[in-house]
């Protein structure tokens, strides 16, 4: 049995907390919203508004605070109050504790910002008296805790092999697939390019709507058709290596080509100007750097 502590316990917080709960861990909960609290009280759960590590024996600390954008920006306020508050914490510890950063953060939060705000406000030293680690969540809101008790995909980073060992026997025994890395920054990345990936997909069918509507043709069928007949959408490798733009004949011919029947119908197509933009970029940097038209992919796999 692990002991834990959940640091933020909104939807996130709650449903990782619960999830460890009912696999028989101990867990506290903490939160500074008074009626949070106690509704977490009110469900029998151990609802604290701050953080004591004092005679803690070795835990895992999880950072599961708000992390909302403003504007073209995160911010941050929330989850740096919240660092401060373990890094406070872990002056007083007695145990060796592993900080595990689950919020959304942009890549580099980890070791840009959580480390050195633990470290100035704890006196210690990273590595010594305690470890750090990035665990990014995967969780629906309408789903959470289920989420949580049966991923799909498990994320760990850590500089320190030992953590990663830690946080892989904490997390293993719910299943699903397991990917580890060395470096925080990347697995930030992940979650962050996964929701982009995500928000990307449905801008694009949403832009195939409008399409669509202007042609007077239903989009559910042809749509499910695609998704059954395009390598990018049925093959998880297919495209994902950066570095080359599309090449051959139909993607360029057909995403320069379709930009010109959208203009035919009156109707603006400002993602797949993107696609087209982006791929113009890359071609560019590909001839600068000397490459042969070789190098170009159709659709660049591995």
């Amino acid at each position: 049995m692990a002991r834990i502590f959940i640091v933020g316990s909104g939807v996130v917080g709650t449903a990782t907390g619960k999830g460890f709960l009912h696999a028989g861990h101990e867990v506290t909960f903490i939160d500074i919203a008074a009626g949070r609290l106690n509704y977490l009280r009110s469900q029998g759960l151990d609802a604290r508004d701050r953080l004591d590590l004092r005679n803690e024996p070795d835990s895992f600390v999880f950072l599961t605070l708000p992390t909302p954008n403003e504007g073209h920006r995160y911010d941050l306020t929330a989850f740096e109050d919240g660092t401060t508050s373990v890094g406070e914490a872990l002056a007083d510890a007695t145990g060796t504790h592993v900080v595990v950063v689950r919020s959304t953060v942009p890549p580099g939060t980890t070791e840009g910002l959580v480390q050195p705000l633990l470290e100035k406000h704890s006196g210690k030293t990273l590595g010594e008296d305690f470890m750090l680690a990035s665990n990014p969540e995967f969780l629906r809101a309408a789903s959470a805790v289920e989420d949580f008790m049966h991923p799909w995909m498990t994320v760990i980073a850590s500089r320190s092999a030992r953590t990663v060992e830690r946080l892989t026997a904490l997390l293993a025994p719910f299943g699903g697939e397991l990917r580890t890395f060395t470096d925080p920054a990347a697995a930030e990345l992940v979650k962050c390019a996964h929701n982009i990936f995500n928000a990307t997909k449905i801008s694009f069918w949403n832009e195939m709507w409008l399409v669509s509507q202007a042609l007077g043709l239903d989009l559910d069928p042809i749509a499910q058709t695609v998704a059954r007949s395009a390598e990018g959408s049925y093959n998880p490798y297919y495209g994902i290596r950066g570095g080359a733009p599309y090449g051959g004949v139909c993607l360029p011919k057909d995403t320069q080509g379709f930009l010109g029947l959208a203009d035919s119908i009156s109707l603006d197509m400002p993602l797949l100007r993107a696609v087209v933009r982006v791929n113009d970029v890359l071609a560019d940097r590909t001839v600068a750097g000397g490459r042969t038209d070789g190098a170009l992919a159709a659709g660049r796999s591995a």
